[in-house]
């Protein structure tokens, strides 16, 4: 069923006002769709090690507060499962050429400045 003339009229007028929206377009690109799930994950991975060291140090203390550190690490880590799943395999292979790139250009500045860092 085609649009009207007026229907078509309505649907270029909200495409161009979404082509110069900046902050629309900023979190459309390809690396800020998955960057808060990305972000989230990465906060869970630094909850998880951390609640890892208090299960170990817990465990000097008492049973039951290593088995709390525990259960924050499961929470943790299922986090980091729900994020993932969220960026589906599109999304995990944005995060993984942005590392690579973030990687490159880390060695690249070694390389000019001859320091290692």
């Amino acid at each position: 069923m085609p649009l009207s003339a007026e229907e078509q009229r309505i649907l270029q007028q909200i495409e161009q006002s979404l082509e110069t929206d900046e902050r629309f377009a900023s979190a459309v690109k390809p690396s800020g769709i998955y960057a808060h799930s990305a972000r989230k994950a990465w906060w869970a991975g630094i909850g998880a090690i951390a609640s890892l060291v208090f299960t170990v140090i817990a465990l000097q203390v008492h049973f039951l507060l290593a088995f709390a550190g525990f259960l924050a690490m499961l929470g943790c880590v299922l986090a980091i499962e729900k994020q993932l799943r969220a960026m589906s395999k599109v999304g995990l292979k944005d995060v993984a050429a942005s590392l690579r790139n973030s990687r490159l250009n880390a060695s690249a500045s070694r390389i000019k400045f001859g320091k290692d860092i």
